[in-house]
């Protein structure tokens, strides 16, 4: 069921839900993240999700690769040469858990020259979702709590949601015929089985360092500016936020990050566009020229008859 083009408007009541609790979602801040993939284990383990790689890809400590159908959170391990400091650089204090990193005590001359950036990704549960607009069956719905999840029992495999996902998120699941919903259209559904519980997200339970937040929106978007802006006057200045506008292209998004680069170094898009905005005004040129053909072939007709 598509709600429509609604963005910064609350898409559970324009999907229908005449009362329902505030819209649920995510704030992912990177810069406490410490890759540990907590989030990932304990994601597989609540939705019972099928095992799908446990060797490393080769060029990062990185097993899974990316968002898929059997992997809906994924830790990105992005390692970076360390750029030249600043002439008034100090260090600044990132908030997250002490413990000696590698040649500590052995002077800074024994470290590696690079930084790690560590961002645990996920299915955005986007204003304006492309996914359920495509979707022929129904089997992609809105919740009441504004996330977007696709119902096992409905969904027939045919795949119109996968290339519509502006984050590339959304996929089919591949396997031999033993494996759960093979063939299926698969996605985070923030757990919406807890929700309905009143519990909290596995992953968002399981992350040791509150890198993963869990909460009301509008909540995570104000604590998500503070954190920002906190960052950026302690020196952070590569601080930035993605996701928590209702202005962009997808008229905002149920999980945004604190990132400490550009969204491209991450693997996310710059500037997301829902696929489906451009639709209506395709089928109404489709519709004007398809009369205009029709009115073409009537005169032509009549005016041959003697």
């Amino acid at each position: 069921m598509s709600d429509g083009f609604i963005g910064g408007a609350d898409p559970a009541g324009a999907a229908g839900w005449p009362e329902h609790p505030p819209r649920k979602g995510f704030f992912t801040d990177t810069s406490v993240c410490i890759g540990c993939k907590a989030c990932e284990v304990a994601c597989k383990e609540w939705n019972a999700i099928p095992e799908d790689g446990l060797e490393l890809l080769g060029s990062s400590y990185d097993n899974t690769g990316a968002l898929g159908a059997s992997t809906w959170r994924h830790v990105a391990f992005i390692e970076q040469p360390r750029r030249p400091d600043p002439p008034d650089a100090r260090k600044v204090q990132l908030g997250m858990p002490t413990f000696e990193l590698p040649g500590a005590g052995r002077g800074e001359s024994s470290r590696t020259d690079f930084r790690w950036l560590m961002a645990s990704d996920v299915c955005k549960h986007c204003t304006n979702a492309a996914c359920l607009d495509v979707c022929p069956t129904g089997a992609l719905f809105r919740t009441e709590f504004g996330t977007v999840v696709v119902q096992e029992d409905i969904c027939n495999g045919c795949g119109y949601c996968v290339p519509a996902c502006p984050f590339g998120v959304i996929d089919r699941r591949v396997g031999d015929k033993g494996t759960k919903n093979v063939g299926l259209a698969q996605k985070c559904t923030l757990c919406y089985d807890r929700l309905s519980a009143g519990q909290t997200p596995a992953c968002a339970q399981a992350c040791p360092t509150q890198s993963i937040q869990f909460g009301d929106v509008d909540e995570l978007r104000e604590r998500a500016q503070v954190r920002a802006q906190t960052l950026r006057a302690a020196g952070v200045s590569e601080a930035r936020l993605y996701g928590e506008s209702p202005e962009d292209g997808v008229g905002g998004t149920g999980a945004m990050f604190l990132l400490l680069d550009e969204p491209e170094v991450y693997g996310l898009p710059p500037d997301p566009i829902v696929t489906t905005r451009d639709l209506p005004a395709m089928w109404k040129r489709a519709g004007l020229a398809a009369v205009a053909l029709a009115a073409g072939a009537i005169a032509s007709f009549l005016g041959g008859r003697p």
